[in-house]
Formats: structure tokens, sequence, C-alpha cells
């Protein structure tokens, strides 16, 4: 991988794979929900559609026909604390997409009756979400976890925020967070540093810098929250605080995690769904922040279950709380995941994905090398450590569902 930096300071990464015939580009912007105020909470998420609807050089039309005419793709997404925007090309391709790329993050003319159109589209975003209960128990968990706090926040924002937002608005909070220091671009696959004088042509016409942004560190607490809604499941998630980014026992973290409920041979997993036929999907995962990460455990179960299903989990950790893991099943976790770490990194499109947020938010790259002797030094000491430091406090809940009486009787009896 190739690092370079353009005359005006924007950093680029680059990964050459030549044995494809395809190139994953991507302008990767440090902001999201996390950057926002309660006042304009979903405006990075906003942006991220708007930058989609038209430039001074090309209609929202122009840019689909484009990409759709060359057998290409291009989206993007917003995330807690970043914005993606990327495509997947032809390699002989690359020079047109990188044009309309870069028309898009400098020249959108955030047109205001494309606006109100957009605006529905989001509404609608919105409603969908608000539909599908298993995702918005996890956005739910969010504010029980974190309350006021920015990270919190819904990335898709409120109606009342959407309606309020100007064009202006978007014009200040780009000029605010979408500089040469928030912004990397990050490309993989059959391209080398000879792009360099096109990148230089198309991003480097901007000097507009910021201060390194400075975030207030969260605090986690352990609330519980509750949404009633007329489903055929209770959607429950439990979580834990975590670990962030930089944490140097991240790895230990990720192998509890999986052994609680990162796959189909996790204890979750065998005992909820293989032994009891208690659940269809059940599952842990473990996310990280700049400073901070959430351990969590989602079940959607029929009413009828949700308190066995309650019971057998925390059955569930209070055993690895007293016990730990066995060796076999530390042996098995550092398979998996050096398994799945190597099996992610086939295509150029998670390269490109991994390269853009490890040089965003870390700033710094681990080689496949790196990252397997780190797993391999995984101790048994280390993941009784981390469970002592995580599962063993304190956990927030939400719910989304028919009633709460279950999980609050499950949280008397956990404290």
């Amino acid at each position: 991988m190739k690092h370079h930096t353009l005359s005006n300071g924007m950093r680029v990464v680059i990964e050459t794979i030549p044995t494809c015939r395809s190139v994953s580009f991507g302008i990767w912007v440090k902001t999201g929900s996390r950057s926002e105020t309660k006042e304009n909470n979903g405006i990075s998420h906003f942006i991220e559609h708007m930058l989609f609807k038209g430039t001074d050089r090309y209609s929202a039309k122009d840019i689909a026909d484009y990409f759709d005419g060359i057998g290409g793709m291009i989206n993007a997404f917003t995330a807690k604390e970043y914005t993606c925007y990327y495509t997947k090309v032809l390699d002989e391709h690359l020079p047109g997409a990188l044009e309309y790329l870069a028309s898009m993050y400098f020249d959108s003319v955030f047109d205001e009756e494309d606006m109100e159109k957009e605006k529905n589209v989001v509404l609608e975003e919105i409603s969908m979400y608000e539909d599908t209960p298993d995702d918005q128990v996890h956005d739910l968990l969010a504010e029980a976890c974190y309350g006021d706090h920015s990270l919190g926040y819904s990335i898709l924002g409120t109606e009342s925020n959407l309606a309020s937002f100007k064009p202006d608005d978007l014009r200040r909070y780009m000029k605010e967070y979408y500089t040469v220091d928030h912004t990397v671009i990050s490309l993989a696959g059959n391209v080398d540093e000879r792009i360099i004088p096109l990148l230089e042509q198309h991003f480097s016409r901007s000097n507009n810098h910021s201060t390194a942004i400075a975030y207030e560190a969260p605090v986690f607490t352990p609330k519980s929250l509750f949404i009633k809604k007329a489903t055929e499941q209770n959607h429950i998630c439990l979580s834990f605080p975590g670990r962030s980014l930089q944490d140097p026992h991240l790895y230990s973290m990720i192998l509890l995690n999986n052994n609680i409920g990162g796959g189909m041979s996790s204890r979750l997993f065998q005992e909820i769904r293989e032994k009891r036929g208690l659940a269809y999907s059940v599952y842990s995962y473990h996310s990280s922040h700049a400073d901070s990460g959430l351990f969590t455990i989602y079940i959607g179960t029929a009413p009828k279950q949700t308190e066995e299903v309650l019971k057998v989990t925390m059955s569930i950790l209070e055993e690895i709380q007293a016990k730990g893991l066995t060796e076999e099943e530390l042996h098995r976790g550092k398979e998996q995941m050096k398994g799945s770490l190597i099996l992610s990194l086939e295509s150029n499109s998670s390269r490109m994905n991994r390269n853009g947020k490890n040089e965003l938010m870390l700033g710094r790259h681990d080689t496949l090398d790196e990252m397997v002797r780190r797993i391999e030094a995984v101790q048994m000491e280390d993941i009784r450590q981390m469970i002592q430091q995580v599962i063993a406090q304190p956990f927030a809940s939400a719910m989304v569902g028919n009633s709460d009486e279950a999980l609050n009787r499950m949280r008397r009896d956990a404290e």
C-alpha cells in the first residue's frame, strides 16, 4: 500500500491489486451523527443524499446515466463518525468516475426544489426504519447507553430537523467538516501511483483546512428504554461498555464476542436457537468508536418466550463470568477470527473500505501479519480480564415490542 499527500494536504492511500480489472474508489469524510447537535441531527445523512442530486456540471440523471452506462456502481453511507462516497468501476473508466465524484464533493448545488423532494425521500427512509423493529431497537439502545451524548443520536435524524434544513445550513456544515484535514481518498484494485496527477487535478483545488476534531468522550449509562409496538416478536438488546478503536485489548474483546454470540457455534446461538428453538435471530456484536465501544446482544423472540430467553441469556453470561472460556474455545475463536479477517480482504471493495477507515480514524495501517500476531498473542488471562471489565459490569437495555415486564424483572434480578 502506498501513501501520498496531495499539494493541498489531502491524504491518499492506494493498494495495487494487479490481478483484477476493477478499481474501488472512496472519499472518506470524518463526520457523521457524532459531529451533530440536537438541533441539526440528521444533517450529515441528508448531505450524503444531496450530493447525488446534482452539481454545477452534472444533473442527478447525468450521474446515474454515467455510472449505469459504464456498468459501474456508485453509492454512499453515513455512520456515527464518518461518511463515505464510493464507486467501483472497470479500471479504464476510473478517470471519468473521479471527475464525477469530485464534482459531487466540491460542486453540489443544493437546489431548494430538489431538497424538498429529497426530504420526503429521507422521511420515507425514517418511516421504513421505524417499521423495522429489529433495526429500530439498536437506535433505542444507543440512546439508552449514551443519553444526550451525540453517539446516542440517530443517524437519520428527526422529522422536525429535516424540515428545517436550508441550502445554507448544508453549505455551512460542509465548510466546517468537509475539509482537507478531515478527508481521505482510498483506492484499491488495478490502479497505482500513476493516478496521482489525476487526483491532483480533481481534488487539490480546495484549501479548506480545519483543526482536529475534539470529541467529548461519552459516559456509558446502564439505562433501559422501551417502545411499545404491536409486533409478533419482542426485539431486545442488552449492551455493555466495550473497547475503542485504539484500545490495545480490542482483539480480546472481539474474541470474547465471537464466543458469546458472534457465529453459529457461539454459546447464545447454540443454546437459544439450536438446543431450545426459542429464537430465529440471536447474536452479539462489538462496535468501536474513536474513544468508546459497545458489546451488544440482540434477540428476537415471541412474547410468551421472552422471559425464558432472557433467563437463558443471563445464565450464559453468568457461566462465562464464573468459568471463563475453555482452551478449545479460545483456540477455535482465534482460527475463526484469522479466517474471517483473511477472507474479508479478498475483494478490492473491502480493502478500499479498510484502508480508508484506518487512515481516517487511526492514521495507521497494520499489516495482515501484524494483525495475525496480535490475535495469536491473546492469552486466557486477557480474556478473563475482559470478562470482568465488560460483562461483569451493569448493562443497558432496549426493547421494541408488546411488553417489557420480563425485561424489567430480569434487570431487577441482575441488580
